[in-house]
């Protein structure tokens, strides 16, 4: 019996691709931090579903929490065939304005748990008859975010790790997609404690988590390498890459300044 883990699977669009992937019939691994919500949701899945799913609570932030989720599975006996690393959060704000500590647990959860689960399975993955990895990235990743900077080059980071790994893993079973996401209706803009401007700017282009998700899971079952979620977005990825870097770096900041 194999599974799909799903990390930051208790909201949001986490929460979403775990339904989308259980009503395909994945057996379901649910991670993030909250006891409570993943048990409810795990139960919720396995009762409408007809699969199984368990979880596991645990901070993607500590050092060790890729390690743990992996001996996890172990002693659990679970096979993964399909790993998304959703989980990531964003700071809003001048740089400076948010501790080392703050910004070492962001890049943590953003950008090293992503890769050493990715490292951890990998072995798993190969021999599978069919697996994939699915990484979620951003809109942010196409340009330079000031006021969102570490958080922007993080999902810049994501994306380009995900393109290098498809096509190392190319003629191989597993494949790797990658998901850029723009604004989505989830707590994102609270946990980044954006401001009112962004939050407005924001409500006008905002997809719904589910939407999202239907996207991305559609998307890593076809093997797709990288997709945009929504035409405004694919738009504005396209005019930050025609237009001169420095004017659109100028007008985003004024949005999240």
């Amino acid at each position: 019996m194999s599974y799909a883990l799903i990390t930051g699977a208790s909201k949001g669009i986490g929460k979403a691709i775990a339904e989308e992937l259980a009503a395909r019939h994945f057996n379901i691994l649910l991670i993030a931090r909250s006891e409570e919500l993943l048990k409810n949701e795990s139960l919720r899945l396995a009762q409408k579903y007809s699969v199984s799913a368990d979880h596991l609570a645990i901070d993607l932030s500590a050092t060790d929490a890729a390690a743990k989720i992996f001996e996890w599975c172990k002693i659990k006996d679970y096979t993964v065939s399909a790993l998304v690393n959703n989980a990531g959060y964003g700071l809003s704000g001048p740089f400076d304005k948010h501790s080392a500590e703050d910004h070492l647990n962001m890049l943590q959860v953003n950008v090293v748990t992503p890769v050493l689960l990715s490292r951890f399975f990998l072995p798993m993955l190969r021999i599978q008859p069919r697996a994939y990895i699915l990484n979620i990235a951003s809109t942010a990743a196409y340009q330079a975010v000031p006021c969102l900077t570490a958080y922007a080059a993080s999902k810049s980071f994501i994306k380009s790790f995900s393109r290098g790994l498809r096509q190392e893993l190319h003629d191989s079973n597993v494949s790797v997609t990658c998901i850029s996401p723009g604004a989505t209706d989830t707590e994102f803009p609270a946990r980044a404690m954006m401001g009112e401007k962004s939050l407005k700017a924001a409500e006008k282009l905002n997809m719904t988590a589910e939407s999202v998700a239907n996207i991305a899971v559609k998307s890593m079952l076809a093997g797709k390498a990288e997709v945009i979620t929504g035409i405004i977005n694919k738009f504005g990825a396209l005019l930050s890459w025609l237009l001169p870097k420095e004017l659109v770096e100028k007008s985003v900041m004024k949005i999240y300044k």
